[in-house]
């Protein structure tokens, strides 16, 4: 008999794990148990669930799911061996007391929420989806929500953060055990309210299945990951479904956007409707001015009028913390905290992040990875200057080909000097993932267009070519510490580059009083 490993206590008290036997996971999943030779195995404790063979750890259920090139119970010997008690698959084995579903990605998210004690009930937990400024939005509920003294978590594909957590996140949405296990550690931590970011992947996957919703909050819809979603009406689909009652008890959406008035439209869940254009919604921000220093907007609530004031920089920071105070506060949290703590936060990582080393030109690192949150961007940039914008884009490899030529077209089109170059290309040829951006950049016929092979020569160029007054953008990854090339992944961060290149190209000794 396999002995689970001890749990240490939270601060409050609680276990991270449940301890649920084997007859009960049985029960949970409504099948039998098919070794049944062994009288002890119903009684066998399971304390935590992993998906993969190498990560097991002794009292783990192992959930072999199928792939693409391999099924996980090609590896359960492996798991066996690490101390698993038990799999779940689809797939017959002697090697372990077996649990055989249908689909066993359905049952992984509320298998794990159950093993982990059901987390997400001890806590708020806030989901945010959407195309653009999940992150944004999330690190703005947790200024929001620490503001008003409320204890918080915070996951998002930059960082996992909590009271005695730090450490960067590595997919936007973690897989089921994962996330479950982080919202149990954060419970043990006294924390009791938590952002997360719900991304489509994340959704289909079924890695949020298992998580309760106090409100999530949806920020905007537009073309992207269509390569993994067949068109945007399936996109939308996976997008919505984290407003299902049986998992959310709030929306909070943003019905400037045409899918955010159809979601509004047809969720059957409580609803609060956020805009910057509409005065009839339930959170209306007027008055939005962006500027070098930040962005101010007067919003208008069921709580009264205030004036609001960020830090953060561009426009479309004025819809994410619209959402994130419209959230807070409808869910029973002072309104005035949740604007002070929006208004507390000093800058996201890779988000209009500025990189200042004295030159004579603004710079900034920026996610912008699509023509919309271009859009968004691009004009904010072109406020601060009546001088040129110099951008470097690329697009990622392996990743909807679609929007490449899109990507290209709209920087050329709002950009006075564009340089092309490379970002991830994966399996990809870096040259045929510059091409269609190429093409689209020249078909704007506005901008000067150069294409330059590597990252970091590209924002040398660039760095090299800014003079007084202009403003520079490297867009795309945001705060990415690594850049993968086929199977090689290699430390780079846009921010360290180009600082490395403003003090190359314009040292303290060189620049000019800007004053």
């Amino acid at each position: 008999m396999i002995k689970a490993r001890e749990p240490e206590p939270g601060r409050n008290g609680r276990h991270t794990h449940n301890y649920m036997t084997i007859g009960d996971v049985a029960e949970f999943l409504h099948v039998p148990v098919t070794i049944e030779d062994d009288p002890l195995t119903p009684e066998l404790l399971a304390s935590g669930v992993s998906v993969d063979s190498r990560q097991v750890r002794p009292g783990d259920i192992y959930v072999a799911l199928p792939g693409d090139r391999f099924h996980g119970i090609d590896f359960v010997g492996e798991a066996a061996r690490r101390g698993a008690v038990a799999v779940v698959s689809d797939v017959p084995t002697s090697i372990l007391p077996a649990l055989v579903v249908d689909r066993p990605r359905a049952v992984l998210g509320p298998l794990a929420s159950a093993v982990y004690g059901n987390p997400s009930r001890d806590m708020d937990v806030y989901g945010v989806t959407g195309t653009n400024g999940k992150t944004s939005v999330a690190y703005l509920l947790d200024a929001a929500l620490a503001e008003g003294h409320r204890t918080t978590g915070l996951i998002t594909g930059v960082v996992v953060r909590g009271p005695r957590t730090n450490h960067p996140g590595l997919l936007t949405t973690p897989e089921a055990p994962s996330l479950q296990e982080t919202l149990a550690s954060f419970r043990d931590q006294g924390v009791d309210a938590v952002a997360f970011e719900a991304s489509s992947h994340g959704l289909a996957y079924g890695r949020v299945d298992g998580t309760y919703l106090r409100a999530g909050v949806f920020t905007n819809l537009s073309p992207d990951h269509l390569d993994f979603h067949p068109n945007m009406d399936e996109y939308f689909r996976v997008k919505a479904s984290l407003f299902r009652a049986e998992r959310c008890r709030l929306g909070v959406i943003n019905i400037d956007d045409a899918y955010g008035s159809r979601l509004a439209a047809q969720i059957a869940i409580d609803m609060v409707s956020v805009s910057t254009a509409d005065p009839a919604a339930d959170f209306f921000a007027a008055e939005v001015q962006a500027h070098a220093r930040g962005t101010a907007f007067t919003l208008h609530s069921p709580y009264g009028r205030f004036a609001v004031n960020l830090q953060l920089m561009g426009s479309a920071q004025a819809d994410n913390a619209l959402a994130a105070i419209a959230a807070v506060a409808a869910t029973g949290n002072n309104i005035v905290s949740a604007i002070r703590g929006v208004e507390a936060l000093s800058g996201i990582p890779g988000r209009l992040e500025p990189v200042d080393a004295g030159q004579p030109f603004l710079a900034f690192v920026d996610y912008m990875h699509n023509a919309a949150g271009q859009r968004t961007v691009f004009p904010f940039l072109r406020s601060l200057t009546s001088r040129r914008v110099i951008a470097v884009i690329g697009a990622t490899g392996d990743r909807d080909p679609g929007k490449r030529f899109p990507l290209g077209f709209t920087a050329g089109g709002m950009a006075d000097i564009v340089v092309i170059t490379d970002e991830s290309s994966y399996s990809e040829d870096p040259a045929e993932l510059r091409a269609p951006v190429v093409a689209g950049a020249r078909a704007a016929r506005a901008a000067h267009v150069v294409e330059q092979p590597g990252r970091a020569a590209a924002i040398d160029l660039a760095i090299g070519l800014a003079e007084k007054g202009d403003v520079v953008v490297v867009a795309g990854r945001g705060h990415s510490p690594t850049i993968v090339s086929g199977e090689r992944s290699q430390p780079f961060d846009d921010r360290s580059v180009v600082r490395a290149a403003i003090l190359r190209h314009h040292p303290p000794s060189t620049q000019l009083p800007t004053g």
